[in-house]
């Protein structure tokens, strides 16, 4: 199987761990590659963000697909041109905010988002809804760091995560926990150790993982997108963007 992650943002400096995250969560034997847009923006913060993004994803999906790849992650919580993605090409494509949230679904009555910034919090619960399980959805929890300040400070936002994760299930009755940033992928095992460490048991999901692992079981199970529901749409192709083109 050949996993192609698509990183939407123009932020280059995140390839070689986006790399590392989707091969760590991959099975033996498959093969995962990155591919970033070539404009837009450096992070996927608002609506106009993702709207921006969305020509490039389309794209990005369409060159996938003629290489062979043979399913596609895109690489941002709010899951930018993954549902117009699957109307124009014929192999899997998912996004990590709708892989987490459906699995935090099965692991316990209640989930919590734990997000970056507050502003977030609104396009969370909106995700929710969309994907139809805004009743499970117990809070959504910022950190109060922008998406470009991550890694600025490892040790505070890992204690940021760990300390809203607790909150969320003693103050809010989450029973799962979901990372919900890309960016804090890999972290996952940490957190639910810390939690476990204070006698908290619940699982944390990385949003990196659960799109791996979901994308090779539809492969490995021959599934696809239902033309019933995303109807193969190739009329338009020609008024996209050309890859060399700026926004």
């Amino acid at each position: 199987m050949h996993l192609r992650v698509v990183n939407p943002t123009t932020t280059t400096s995140w390839v070689p761990d986006t790399l590392a995250m989707f091969e760590a969560a991959a099975s033996p034997g498959t093969q995962v590659s990155v591919a970033t847009i070539p404009a837009g923006t450096g992070s996927i913060e608002s609506r106009r963000d993702e709207a921006l993004v969305i020509p490039w994803v389309l794209l990005a999906a369409r060159e996938a697909e003629a290489e062979g790849c043979d399913a596609i992650a895109v690489d941002c919580m709010l899951d930018p041109g993954v549902h117009a993605a699957r109307e124009v090409v014929g192999i899997p494509v998912l996004g990590p905010c709708e892989a987490s949230i459906h699995l935090a679904a099965t692991l316990g009555n209640a989930f919590s988002v734990i997000s970056v910034a507050e502003h977030h919090r609104t396009l969370m619960i909106e995700q929710a809804r969309r994907y139809g399980v805004a009743p499970r959805l117990a809070s959504v929890r910022s950190l109060d760091i922008p998406v470009l300040d991550l890694d600025d400070d490892p040790a505070r936002t890992f204690a940021a995560m760990a300390l809203r994760a607790r909150e969320a299930v003693e103050i809010d009755r989450a029973e799962a926990i979901v990372l919900g940033c890309t960016g804090l992928a890999g972290q996952a095992a940490e957190v639910q150790r810390a939690l476990a460490d204070e006698g908290i048991d619940v699982p944390v999901i990385d949003p990196s993982a659960a799109t791996t692992r979901l994308l090779e079981t539809t492969v490995s199970m021959a599934l696809r997108s239902s033309r019933v529901t995303y109807s193969r749409r190739t009329g338009a192709t020609s008024a996209w963007p050309a890859a060399s083109a700026r926004i």
